[in-house]
């Protein structure tokens, strides 16, 4: 599964294991991305007007490299953790991801560390 749509509380959710797959017609959508959440990677969806999009920590890594494109987009964007799911594997976050860290505009939606990806979502769906 390289890309998938999946249903949540009667909207969608796009599942990217890659954010290489994003499309400017994902514009309004929420995406959950297999990928780090890192500047190279957090590029792909720069002028992509999203709801919410959450990348893998990546263990966080040195000088926090592996979150450090979270504040590049202008919508609440949150990592999950590495250790709750599988890099490069959306599917796996959508089940498992725990969130991890998240942007100043993730925060101000109400959004926080601990929380379970789907919840994080369903937050953002009813904004």
């Amino acid at each position: 599964m390289a890309r998938a749509v999946i249903a949540c509380d009667d909207r969608v959710v796009l599942l990217l294991d890659s954010i290489t797959e994003i499309r400017p017609e994902d514009a309004g959508q929420i995406v959950v991305a297999g990928s780090h959440g890192g500047g190279s990677a957090v590029r792909y969806a720069l002028g992509i007007p999203l709801r919410g999009c959450f990348f893998n920590d990546a263990g966080i890594g040195k000088e926090q490299a592996g979150i450090s494109g979270l504040t590049l987009l202008s919508c609440p964007t949150l990592a999950y953790g590495h250790a709750s799911a599988r890099i490069g594997d959306a599917a796996d976050a959508w089940q498992n991801g725990v969130v991890s860290a998240l942007s100043p505009t993730a925060e101000g939606a109400g959004l926080h560390t601990g929380m379970t990806v789907q919840a994080a979502v369903r937050v953002l769906l009813r904004r």
